[in-house]
This record gives structure tokens, C-alpha cells and sequence, in this order.
């Protein structure tokens, strides 16, 4: 199914992690590690009301406290919002980096204590892509603001934008490079890891067996049969070209009856963050940092490295490194010793946060 997947020739990078999110290598414990406190809880998704497919709008969201919390009762803290990849949600995210191992790993390290919060974005086609869309309720703005808030509120954060930062991994690199240029008045500081998505690509011939399998699917039950390529194509098509007069998924995909149709192509090709970018380097001018970075062995590493050929393009300050490695397979180290490394440095934690 990669080659068929790949012949409406825009699923936009997608196809190449079809592997889905695999076994990563894991960062050795740090002896002398302080705990960090789990708490699993919900928050209502305001943007995400009225939703078209019916995904939940209470949505699951893990926040690790770090050491000292509960004991330090005036102390407040800087905030990490880490995005998951297409196919997981956050809970299974947990297991790919390794936390709170890796969180705790970190602050026994040296990095300045924060939280970190995994909110959870899967979809019933198994990934809500960090966008909106009537079809699946506007995702953008539930990390960037229903999310935030509710975080703000009900634990002791700095709640500022410089005492905030985003990162996220495949799918969740691509949402928070959308988010990121989209958002800078929210977030202060930026990692983008192993981003999907970031170019659109030309239409090709179209495949038969593929078109028929999608048209097949009429309930979240076959969707959830599907291919790992062919599901993201409805992800995709939900996100990214929705039509509430088209039940019972109220998308459009890229192809009709053998036909590739344009304007749906045009529509996906808009959301592609190297499509838009140019209209967001104001935004991109205010972050404190920001890193990318991207396996050696990645299938994303083209475009990992074209928004990094960018930003240097317009003069924005940001860090690009080539790791050794495939998708996940170095993710938790990533996360341990590269990702709170880099906020620990960038994002403010004093009195006099501006």
C-alpha cells in the first residue's frame, strides 16, 4: 500500500513513516533522578465543539509536575507542550519518550525544573493533523488556546509567552511548525522534530484499488481496517479538505471516480508549512529559539531541512541538526538530552518574564 498511498501524489510526506511510530532506543537512568508527579486529566475542547466526525471534545491530556511541586507552594513554572505523532495519541507517546524517565532524567541533569504537558490529538481517523476543520473541530486552536488555558489556570505556570515553549514529533513536528508561525503571541520557544508534511507534492496517476478501499469505508469501524497510508489519507482529507455536505465522513478526498480533482489538491497544497511560511516571518522573528532536527535515515529529512534553509534565508536564528538515526528510533534520548536541554535554556523562568 506505500506505492498506492504515494500515486494521488499529495498525502504530503505521510507515506514515509508508514512504519508508524516504532520501538525508539532508551536513555539509561540517571541515578539520584528525582521523581516527577503523572496527572491524567481532561479538558474540554471549546474550538473543538460541533465537531462533524463526532471526536470527543473532552479531550485526555498528561501533565508531568516536576520535583518540589506540591512542597514549594509559591513557586511557579515555565511550560512544555509536547505534540504527538500521526497514529498515537498521547499515551502511547509516553512510551516512545520514555516519561516521565526522560523528563526525570533531564532535571537530574542540570535542566531547570518545568512542566511538561502531552495533550492528545487522535481523531477517528487516527490523527487531527494540528489543524481546523469543521470535520474535525479546529485542533489549532485547542493547543494554542483551550489547552493553554486551562493549564494556566488550574496549575501554578509563569503565563507568558516566553515562559512557554512547543515541540513536536512528526505529525506533531508539522503541528507545531503550523502552530509555532501561527502562535507566537502563545509560545515563546520552538523545537520542530522530524516535522511531516512540510511540502506539497504534484498529482500522479491515479490507483483504482486504492480509490476503491476509501470509498469502501462508511463507518470508524473500517476505518480503523485500513492501512496505515490510506487512513492517513482520510486524516488528511478530514484536516485539510472538509465538506459537510459529503456524509459520512464529510471530506473530500484528492480523487473521484478515477478523476484527480484540483481544488482538493490546491487545499492540501495550502497547508503545507513551506507553502505559507513567507507570511509568518514577523511571527517566526519573535521566538526566543528555535531547533529542528531529523534523522540521517529519515524519509522526512528533505523537508526538515528546507524549513531550516528558510528561516536561514530570512535571517531568523534557529539550530538544525542531522542526528544518526531513523524516525524514532533516537526520540526519547532527543527528548531527554536535546528537547529540555533547549528549553531549559530558552524559556524564562524569573520574576521579570517579559
Amino acid at each position: 500500500m506505500k506505492t498506492t498511498i504515494r500515486s494521488i501524489g499529495l498525502i504530503l510526506s505521510l507515506s514515509i513513516i508508514a512504519p508508524a511510530q516504532v520501538k525508539t532506543e532508551v536513555p539509561p537512568v540517571i541515578p539520584g533522578a528525582k521523581p516527577v508527579t503523572v496527572e491524567r486529566i481532561k479538558i474540554h475542547g471549546n474550538a473543538l465543539e460541533g465537531n462533524l466526525e463526532g471526536d470527543d471534545v473532552d479531550r485526555a491530556v498528561i501533565v508531568f509536575l516536576p520535583p518540589g511541586y506540591s512542597a514549594e507552594k509559591n513557586r511557579r513554572y515555565p511550560v512544555v507542550y509536547a505534540l504527538h505523532g500521526y497514529s498515537i495519541g498521547a499515551e502511547q507517546w509516553t512510551k516512545e519518550i520514555v516519561v516521565p524517565q526522560t523528563i526525570e532524567g533531564a532535571f537530574a541533569q542540570g535542566a531547570q525544573n518545568m512542566i511538561v504537558v502531552l495533550p492528545d490529538s487522535k481523531t477517528i481517523h487516527n490523527g487531527s493533523m494540528y489543524s481546523g476543520s469543521p470535520t474535525t473541530g479546529d485542533f489549532e486552536q485547542f493547543i494554542a488556546h483551550d489547552v493553554v488555558a486551562y493549564i494556566d489556570t488550574h496549575y501554578r505556570t509563569i503565563p507568558k509567552r516566553t515562559s512557554r515553549g512547543l515541540v513536536g514529533h512528526s505529525m506533531g513536528g508539522y503541528g507545531a511548525s503550523r502552530i509555532g508561525m501561527k502562535h507566537s503571541d502563545v509560545f515563546g520557544s520552538l523545537y520542530i522534530m522530524s516535522p511531516c508534511c512540510m511540502t506539497a507534492r504534484g498529482a500522479g496517476p491515479v490507483n483504482p484499488e486504492t480509490e476503491k478501499a476509501l470509498e469502501s469505508v462508511k463507518s470508524a469501524a473500517d476505518s480503523a481496517k485500513l492501512p496505515f497510508g490510506l487512513r492517513a489519507q482520510l486524516a488528511s482529507a478530514a484536516a485539510w479538505s472538509p465538506d459537510p455536505k459529503n456524509p459520512p465522513f464529510y471530506l473530500d478526498l484528492p480523487t473521484k471516480n478515477g478523476v484527480v480533482n484540483p481544488d482538493v489538491l490546491a487545499k492540501w497544497a495550502a497547508n503545507a508549512p513551506l507553502a505559507f511560511i513567507d507570511q509568518y516571518i514577523g511571527n517566526l522573528r519573535q521566538y526566543r529559539a528555535i531547533s529542528i532536527d531529523v534523522g540521517d535515515q529519515d524519509g522526512l529529512k528533505a523537508g526538515a531541512a528546507q524549513l531550516h534553509e528558510v528561516l536561514d534565508k530570512y535571517g531568523i536564528a534557529n539550530s538544525f541538526e542531522i542526528y544518526s538515526g531513523t524516525h524514532t528510533s533516537a526520540v526519547a534520548d532527543r527528548f531527554q538530552n536535546h528537547v529540555m536541554p533547549f528549553f531549559s535554556k530558552n524559556l524564562c523562568a524569573g520574576k521579570t518574564c517579559n
